[in-house]
């Protein structure tokens, strides 16, 4: 046994297989009764704490090995673990740029989309104003038609227009008209037989007064001109002239008159020798040449309306077609002030407006001139 224990202390174990150092009880009992049985020999006994010293040793040089083995390990683990930090940065830095290019791109095309509804309110709005100013010329042609329109049908052979035809005027206010000069003798002897053969007329002066809260109200108006109901002027001569003068019988029909007249649409004209369709229309609500549409009563129709583009006409007595007229000559005269077409003094067109109210009162007690 002891040359077996020489033999494996001569041949030291492998590296990571580990032996025991001290032998168990059973092998420390042989020994000892081998020496015993050997005469106390104590030679043997060197031997073995020669060769534990040697084991020590080994096992020592072992543990430093492994224990630089494992620092040469943990080195290579650091090593990568900080490539893998340097990785993680890098990659850390292109998820930051991609997103800080992703926050450009995203604000530019909001910019770009911003900028573009933008243009496009700017040309809607640009449109707009276009188009109302078409709309604010086509208004202004059409009261300028039905003005003339007006002064065409009441110019007749029995009671012609005198300011369509000047020629019929007095030879005193023909001859200072513009483009109708004469010669100076021809004109005076004119003159002069007029003065000796019509009588002298009575002047009759008409006195007027501004009543402050009209012109008050008027002026405010006049500072932002607009067609509006809601602003006092408007919202006054509403109620005093414009309701009350468009209020006829059938209530339904003077409703849609009303609408018309303000929207523009509505068109008067001279009712033909011949019988005319009336379209949709029942011939009992456009009523007839002897029969009004408004009023129901029987009265010789020598017009008729028609509201818009509907294609149905309506007949209407002298005093209903009176009554229009002079609601349609108010509308047309604000709208000229609306669009910036009238060029007068303040107070003025105060009093033109004063004196087409008047003209829409008169209409509606019933007083209408007789060409009518």
């Amino acid at each position: 046994s002891q040359v077996s224990f020489e033999e494996e202390s001569q041949n030291p174990p492998a590296v990571g297989h580990w032996k025991p150092l001290m032998p168990s009880k059973g092998d420390k009992e042989e020994p000892e009764s081998g020496c015993q049985d050997a005469g106390g020999v104590h030679e043997p006994q060197s031997t073995e704490q020669l060769n534990v010293s040697r084991l020590r040793s080994s096992s020592v040089e072992i543990r430093e090995k492994g224990s630089e083995f494992l620092r040469d390990e943990l080195h290579k683990a650091q090593k990568e673990l900080k490539l893998k930090d340097k990785e993680c940065e890098r990659l850390s830095k292109v998820r930051e740029q991609l997103e800080q290019e992703l926050e450009e791109l995203t604000a530019s095309l909001f910019e770009e989309a911003h900028k573009m509804v933008r243009e496009a309110n700017t040309k809607q709005a640009a449109a707009e104003k276009q188009l109302r100013e078409a709309r604010g010329k086509i208004d202004m042609l059409q009261a300028e038609v039905t003005a003339l329109k007006t002064l065409v049908i009441t110019s007749t052979p029995s009671s012609p227009n005198r300011e369509l035809h000047p020629q019929l005027q007095s030879p005193s206010k023909a001859g200072f008209r513009k483009g109708h000069g004469r010669n100076k003798s021809t004109s005076s002897a004119m003159v002069s037989a007029a003065s000796q053969n019509v009588p002298p007329e009575p002047v009759s002066r008409e006195c007027r007064e501004v009543d402050s809260i009209l012109f008050a109200e008027f002026q405010a108006w006049k500072e932002s001109p607009t067609l509006d109901k809601s602003c006092s002027f408007l919202d006054r001569i509403y109620r005093e002239d414009v309701r009350p003068c468009l209020d006829f019988t059938k209530q339904e029909l003077s409703e849609l008159v009303r609408v018309a007249v303000e929207q523009n649409t509505l068109t008067i004209e001279p009712v033909a020798s011949q019988a005319v369709p009336m379209g949709k229309v029942a011939a009992e609500e456009c009523g007839g040449p002897k029969k009004c549409a408004l009023s129901g009563l029987p009265r010789t129709c020598k017009h008729r309306i028609m509201l818009g583009d509907s294609g149905n006409y309506y007949y209407i007595s002298p005093s209903c077609r009176a009554r229009i007229t002079a609601v349609c000559n108010f509308f047309t005269y604000i709208r000229y002030i609306q669009q910036g077409l009238v060029r007068q003094d303040v107070e003025l067109m105060y009093w033109e407006v004063m004196r087409l109210r008047r003209e829409m009162s008169l209409a509606k007690l019933g007083f209408y001139p007789s060409e009518m």
